[in-house]
Formats: C-alpha cells, structure tokens, sequence
C-alpha cells in the first residue's frame, strides 16, 4: 500500500508546490518567460528526493533499486499529468491570451497550438521525473564497494 499511496501523495504536493510557484510567478506578470521553468526541476526534484527517501526509511535494509526507482518515477508521472491539466486549463480557459504572450515572437513562423504546448510541458515534465530518479537512485541504492582490501 505504501508504494502505491506514498507517490501519489507526494506528487500532489509537488504538484500544488508548481501551482503555486507559477502563480507567484503570473502575480507578477514573469509567467510568460520560459526562463522561469527551471525552477520547475528544483520543485519537482525535491518531491521526487522526499518520496524516495521516505520510501527508504520505511522499508529499511528491505530497500530494493526497482522500488525506489518505482516510487520516483511514479511520484514524477503523477505530478507531471496533474500540472499539465491544470497548465491546460490555465493557457485554454483562464487566461486565453497567455500563449500570444508567451510565444509571441515565434508566432510568426511556426503554428503553435495549445495542444503542441501542453504536450511539450507534458514531455518536459516525463523527462525531468526519470533523469532527477535516475540521479538520485545513484544516493540511495546500496554500495557494493567492499571495506577489505584483497592483498
């Protein structure tokens, strides 16, 4: 149960932290610079670290590479696909004009729609989850480095 509950309960909390991290940022009009998204990976890669940590306590010596890689990466997925809808009903319904702003000065040469951005911020989101698991598994998988010296 802990494995199925823990990810989605951390990847609402990470998903509330990035609501309010772009709200902040729309409060004071910089929500249109994609600049801003990076801090995006320090809110998600913190979710992700907490998730897998508290995994690690809870299991103890019982820890196992896949779990822990499995929580993460859940934790990420779940966060992603929650932020993504509500990105979509922010650029679709409550603010329509915040693509035109956005992406104002590459409107003349591509044909951006809301669905090839929401797609994007949804991939960008799948790729942060599995390299910020991928890194943090390498902290909290066992070492097989032994402490004898063979002479």
């Amino acid at each position: 149960m802990l494995k199925v509950a823990l990810p989605i309960r951390f990847g609402v909390a990470i998903t509330a932290g990035l609501i309010a991290y772009f709200l902040v940022l729309a409060l004071f009009g910089l929500h249109t610079n994609p600049i801003f998204s990076l801090f995006n990976g320090v809110i998600t890669g913190f979710g992700i670290y907490e998730s897998i940590k508290y995994y690690k306590l809870s299991k103890g010596k019982e820890f196992e590479y896949g779990d822990g890689f499995s929580v993460g990466i859940v934790t990420g997925f779940v966060s992603t696909i929650l932020f993504t809808a509500f990105f979509a009903l922010y650029a679709g319904n409550i603010n329509p004009d915040y693509l035109d702003v956005m992406i104002g000065r590459w409107e003349s040469t591509y044909d951006t729609s809301l669905g090839s951005v929401v797609f994007v911020v949804a991939i960008m989101g799948f790729a942060t989850s599995a390299v910020l698991t991928l890194s943090f598994m390498q902290l909290f998988k066992q070492s097989w480095n032994t402490t004898k010296r063979v002479k």
